[in-house]
């Protein structure tokens, strides 16, 4: 009776969602790797024998989480947050390099990578932290304390160096907006981005400019109103101008000439036509492919294992981080479309679960769950369709990889089990 109960408060359409984008994956897998001389659909040889063997060891994954205590990853989130450091650190003197990057334990059958299950880890503690009633995001102690947890997981994975994954934990920022951290700190980083970002396309001079513009524009609108001082304005200006001239010797002396040419494909910075278009099929290839192979698949696409450019290896890494190409090849718009609206539905339901929860812990944890699946979703996607620049992260639940695959599911259905006893009817 008491397992009958708990089957009834588990959010089925959640459920449902996530095994459909797990299938379209492991299709899409399939196709982008399939040969004639692998027929067999479980060949653990292979990438799609291997992501189904990944797939069994997530659902029994979930089974273990929903046969868990709810309470005991409250509990315990400070020593799996440890942990998770702890794998963080094991992989400078033990870790397996791959593509440049020291991110993965060789454990014989697939390589795990520490990086996912370190998502779950913060966003344990995260929510742990943010939920005892002694913090408080107004005090400056609370607000340091609440950015070490994200930022010492995220500087170890930089380091490996693995940027893209390292700059997934500040998705975690918007969980401490969402529980009181002043809205003027996104604001100021906000500012900080555009100026950046606009100094590279138009220079200093126009950026000092369009700041002296925004300030003229605020002063005069403002001034009859509210008594403005002057001192905050002139700091504004004077911090502005001083990020403006700092982007070129940032750019030039501490990016790697790798990030710099994806931002100067992302943003045109090269004014001959032919020079861009050079750019395109050398530096961003990968991009430019998949936008090629998207673009051949018309409204419904070519077919189940008819894709060329899928079936010519046209997009490297085209079973994982750009698998969201082969759907648009095969299946066209109809399929990415289907794709994108199941994402949308999932973290759309999973606002609606958050703010239903009976404790901070529950509904904190959740958000951190809704702010990690959003930024990849929508930097993965964003990548292959050419609107954000190249960061090699996986679409959750479609992308090929064990350790990817299980962290997201762990993420997901530990935050569904703690939905399904919010109301603690303890059977």
């Amino acid at each position: 009776m008491a397992g009958k109960n708990f089957l009834k408060r588990i959010d089925w359409l959640s459920v449902f969602i996530y095994f459909a984008l797990t299938a379209i994956g492991w299709l899409s897998i399939y196709s982008s790797t399939f040969t004639e001389s692998n027929p067999s659909l479980f060949d653990f040889s292979t990438f799609y024998g291997k992501q189904f063997f990944f797939i069994c060891v997530s659902v029994i994954a979930i089974v273990f989480v929903f046969a868990t205590e709810a309470n005991l990853f409250e509990r315990f989130s400070g020593i799996i947050y440890t942990i998770g450091i702890v794998l963080l650190l094991g992989l400078f003197p033990f870790g397996k390099t791959i593509a440049g990057a020291t991110s993965w334990y060789n454990l014989g059958f697939f390589n795990l990578q520490p990086s996912e299950i370190a998502k779950v880890a913060t966003t344990l503690a995260m929510a742990k932290y943010l939920s005892d009633i002694q913090t408080d995001l107004r005090r400056q102690k609370d607000k340091l304390y609440a950015f070490g947890i994200l930022v010492i997981p995220a500087i170890l994975i930089v380091l490996q160096p693995d940027p893209g994954s390292g700059v997934v934990f500040f998705a975690l920022t918007f969980v401490l907006f969402r529980e009181g951290l002043p809205l003027y700190y996104m604001a100021i980083g906000l500012v900080v981005l555009l100026i950046f970002v606009a100094t590279l396309k138009f220079g200093t001079i126009w950026v000092i400019i369009g700041v002296s513009i925004l300030i003229a524009l605020f002063y005069l609108t403002k001034r009859e109103r509210v008594k403005i001082s002057p001192l905050p304005i002139i700091l504004f200006f004077v911090v502005s101008v001083s990020i403006s001239f700092s982007v070129r010797f940032v750019f030039d002396s501490v990016f790697e000439q790798h990030h710099r040419d994806r931002f100067n494909l992302w943003l045109r910075l090269e004014k001959d036509p032919k020079k861009l278009e050079q750019i395109r099929k050398t530096i961003g290839y990968n991009t430019y492919q998949s936008e090629k192979a998207i673009e051949s698949g018309g409204f419904t696409g070519k077919g189940f294992l008819q894709g060329t450019r899928t079936k010519g290896d046209f997009v490297p890494e085209q079973h994982s981080d750009y698998i969201f190409t082969t759907i648009g090849e095969e299946w066209g718009f109809v399929g990415t479309a289907t794709v994108v609206l199941l994402f949308s539905i999932l973290l759309l339901r999973l606002v609606y679960i958050a703010e239903r929860q009976k404790n901070a812990f529950s509904r904190i944890y959740g958000y951190g769950v809704i702010s990690i699946l959003f930024v990849h979703y929508l930097i993965n996607i964003g990548m292959v369709i050419g609107l954000v620049p190249t960061i090699g992260i996986p679409l959750p639940f479609m992308s090929y990889g064990g350790s990817g695959l299980l962290g997201f599911t762990l993420l997901l259905f530990i935050f569904l089990k703690l939905d399904a006893n919010r109301l603690k009817e303890w059977d």
